[in-house]
């Protein structure tokens, strides 16, 4: 329980009304020259107790004992899989969670679940983890919230990680979620940096915020663990070394721990002429400028003559004129191709968030003060009606010789 209040002394309050300016979520009013705490706006944050003069308003923090997070130790690592495939995703988290153990002193953990996935734990132990919590069983077999978050929660009472990361997907997004409520965690959403303050032992989690404009680094102090979702394409994946060895913990859970409320009836794949957006080393992106779904036409047309996958701006996937598998941004996916060709794309910061660590970016764009030029390796003033289809014209000169 929440033992934490905040007071406004009646009879010491002028009613000043520095406290209302001084508020950052807008909790405080004024009712008959009195300040008056809005409760359900307010978020304990202090900021009025520090500006008023006549000592008005008090703050009473719960005196709790704190929980004891000595117990809580190792960096562990969702490894989310499809169809007994284990995502790129996975190995990125693995990379990264093998610097933050080392800063640590503790061992890096993967966690798998599925069915029938024994051979993954070569592949898993390869990639640098040095314990691997594997639960294998029939009812894992495709992703069902129920069953993989009480799995989940069950792993961490147990073993008590201290840090517990997992990929901002659409299963992780789902899961993890469900498993810091449980638990009563901490959780920061689509981070694209991690480090630890060695001193204090915590997580810094920085995230785009505000739209993208600003960075921001998050903390968990006095909860454990501390947890994140990390987006696709950000870090770099962990190195491969088949000599290495993991220490392997095999459970099983009994028939409630993995009762589902839902029933999987099918899975429809899309089926797309081009390659999977987030492992693409080529996108070919359409925006605004493509102007209507069928111009996506020449888009598709030009990532296929060059083997890649096609993707799109919000705008163009808000106007329905693509799926929004393919959208990439902030509010889409992630990526960091090789080439990244950016067709009729202002190229606003939300769309630039995930994109801009492509390693070469051509745009084109009508508009010479557009934005994408600011990034762009390369760029191309002109039509994209034009400049598009001669592009795929050259390449399929090109790539037959």
């Amino acid at each position: 329980m929440d033992n934490n209040t905040i007071t406004i002394i009646i009879d010491k309050c002028v009613g000043c009304t520095l406290c209302v300016k001084a508020c950052p979520f807008g909790a405080i009013h004024m009712a008959n020259k009195k300040a008056v705490i809005d409760m359900a706006k307010c978020t304990l944050c202090g900021a009025c107790v520090q500006v008023c003069k006549f000592k008005a308003i008090e703050l009473n923090k719960s005196t709790a004992t704190a929980k004891d997070l000595s117990a809580y130790k190792d960096v562990w690592v969702f490894c989310e899989q499809k169809k007994g495939v284990i995502q790129t995703i996975s190995f990125e988290l693995l990379g990264e969670g093998k610097k933050l153990a080392k800063k640590l002193g503790v061992k890096l953990c993967a966690v798998i679940l599925g069915n029938e996935i024994e051979s993954k734990i070569e592949e898993l132990s390869a990639r640098g983890a040095d314990k691997i919590y594997i639960i294998d069983s029939p009812e894992l077999k495709n992703y069902l919230d129920d069953p993989y978050t009480n799995v989940l929660v069950s792993l961490i009472k147990e073993y008590k990680p201290e840090i517990v990361l997992c990929g901002a997907t659409t299963i992780g997004r789902s899961m993890i979620s469900r498993v810091a409520v449980k638990i009563d965690a901490g959780l920061t959403a689509d981070c694209t940096g991690l480090d630890i303050d060695e001193k204090e032992r915590l997580l810094l989690q920085t995230r785009p915020a505000f739209g993208g404009n600003i960075m921001a680094t998050i903390i968990t102090p006095n909860h454990r663990p501390q947890m994140a979702t990390v987006r696709h394409k950000v870090m770099k994946e962990a190195d491969i070394h088949k000599s290495h060895k993991a220490e392997v913990i095999r459970k099983k859970y009994s028939p409630d721990v993995l009762r589902s409320r839902t029933t999987l009836l099918d899975i429809v794949e899309e089926i797309e002429e081009t390659v999977n957006l987030a492992e693409a080393d080529i996108i070919v992106s359409g925006g605004r400028g493509v102007g209507a779904p069928e111009n996506f036409a020449i888009i598709k047309e030009l990532a296929k003559v060059l083997g890649g996958a096609v993707g799109a701006s919000r705008s163009a996937v808000d106007a329905g004129w693509i799926p929004y598998s393919h959208q990439v941004g902030q509010t889409g996916k992630t990526v960091c191709p090789k080439l990244y060709i950016a067709c009729g794309i202002s190229g606003q910061i939300q769309h630039l968030i995930g994109m801009q660590s492509s390693k070469v970016i051509v745009a084109i764009n009508k508009d010479p003060d557009a934005p994408i030029f600011k990034v762009a390796t390369y760029g191309i003033v002109g039509d994209l009606f034009d400049v598009v289809p001669a592009l795929t014209k050259e390449f399929k000169k090109v790539l037959k010789k």
